[in-house]
């Protein structure tokens, strides 16, 4: 395993909602002991998303000695997407896509206690601004600049998440690790 964070080391971890689209969600992110707590509350109308996401990692992060990443979680039963943002090899190219570029998966949490989810990079859809690319594009698990996870609307197909729920929404990410 190769810890990325757990516990109180999720320092530099953020809130970005879909008030930066003009929607009316709001989400914080704060430190504990247990992990990285995220509350908010889901406006539909507007955006429909709020998020956590991990600070820039500089130099990027090498998980090519991995299989994929896992995630230790409380998600109390609503679907949740995971974006993987890297480093394009291609000079900085998508980082010229509004939205950017993201490698993305979306799945379900346990509806009590903690869920535990493995999530093989192989699995992982190109996709901007929740919408899948059709180009054949190959992530690179040795150059991961940014994680996030997302809880919204859209589901990772692009179409409606069946597990979207407006309304008061609380997630503790208590690690998040690399897996051989």
């Amino acid at each position: 395993m190769i810890p990325i964070a757990s516990g109180d080391g999720f320092i530099g971890w953020h809130a970005l909602n879909d008030t930066v689209m003009g929607g009316r969600s709001q989400g914080n992110c704060r430190i504990a002991s247990t992990g990285l707590e995220f509350e908010g509350t889901l406006v539909e109308e507007g955006g429909g998303f709020i998020s956590c996401r991990s600070p820039l990692f500089s130099p990027p992060l090498d998980l090519s000695s991995c299989e994929g990443l896992e995630l230790e979680l409380l998600g109390a039963g609503r679907r949740f997407k995971l974006a993987v943002a890297c480093a394009d090899g291609l000079a900085g190219i998508t980082n010229l896509i509004p939205g950017g570029l993201r490698w993305v998966i979306e799945f379900a949490t346990e509806p009590e206690g903690p869920s535990l989810l493995r999530i093989p990079f192989a699995d992982l859809r190109a996709s901007v601004r929740a919408k899948p690319v059709g180009l054949p594009l190959n992530f690179d698990p040795s150059r991961i600049t940014r994680l996030q996870l997302l809880h919204s609307r859209f589901a990772d197909d692009g179409g409606l998440n069946a597990g979207f729920r407006a309304g008061p929404i609380y997630l503790q990410l208590r690690a998040v690790r690399g897996y051989p």
